[in-house]
């Protein structure tokens, strides 16, 4: 009976991210309510009457702090003011910032001008510069508040882990030296349940609370279609939504892939 313990355990992971979950999504769910009324617009109201971004909050509320800085160095780099090679190396053309953002780059890259990518973006997501942008964009009701709650995102994944794990412990406990053929469908039944638990629970956040996004709030989530909806597809602003990966050129994305060692 062994077995019985691997299901408990099986049990409790899915029990608990499905709990979560649901409490994740009521929180947004009144953090959003809280916004609506902030801002006098019905949450129904579709993209078009959410509050215009400009591309650092789009940024942020897509991918956070890092989103931020590699904006700032993309947008540096297309106005030929940095220069950043394949190599992950950053070059500084105009060491003149023209916002606290692209300051707070320049800071990073330090006084010899040159400095490889990755150690820049750390420093430059922790700016003091993005966590006012941060602060602003939580007390506007588009962000999820530093320190918040558990968000969607994170009850989400944790419930794919859930399920996950079911199977491997079901697998555990049939494989056990002991186990009667005649009671391994019934084992296998009772581990197929707590799967099918966290399943349907992902099933219903797909249709409740989609997409699921770790720093944009739902009215932060209607802001963002709304720029895409206006943006037409310009390339900052897929870079701002979409990370580097938007952008188109070879070089640029490689200078991104190096990592900090």
């Amino acid at each position: 009976m062994l077995w019985v313990l691997f299901l408990l355990l099986a049990w409790a992971a899915a029990g608990l991210a499905c709990t979560r979950l649901c409490l994740a999504a009521v929180h947004a769910a009144t953090a959003d309510t809280g916004a609506v009324a902030s801002t006098g617009f019905p949450a129904d109201s579709g993209a078009d009457r959410a509050p215009a971004l400009t591309l650092y909050e789009a940024a942020f509320l897509s991918g956070g702090p890092v989103r931020v800085a590699d904006l700032t160095l993309v947008s540096m780099a297309r106005q030929r003011r940095l220069l950043l090679a394949h190599t992950g190396w950053a070059t500084v053309v105009d060491p003149d910032g023209r916002d606290d953002m692209e300051r707070s780059v320049l800071g990073a890259i330090g006084p010899r001008g040159q400095a490889r990518i990755a150690p820049v973006r750390r420093v430059a997501a922790a700016a003091d510069s993005v966590r006012r942008l941060a602060d602003r964009l939580a007390a506007a009701g588009l962000a999820v508040p530093d320190g918040a709650p558990t968000t969607v995102a994170g009850a989400v994944r944790q419930v794919r882990a859930a399920a996950a794990a079911a199977p491997v412990l079901g697998a555990t406990a049939l494989l056990m030296p002991g186990q009667f053929s005649e009671s391994r469908g019934v084992i296998a039944l009772w581990f197929a349940l707590p799967l099918a638990v966290a399943l349907l629970c992902l099933a219903i956040a797909r249709f409740e609370v989609h997409p699921y996004n770790r720093w944009a709030s739902p009215a932060g989530q209607r802001a963002l279609a709304a720029l895409a909806a206006h943006s037409d597809g310009t390339y900052l602003a897929s870079v701002a939504v979409h990370g580097v990966r938007a952008a188109g050129e070879p070089d640029l994305r490689a200078a991104f892939a190096h990592r900090e060692r």
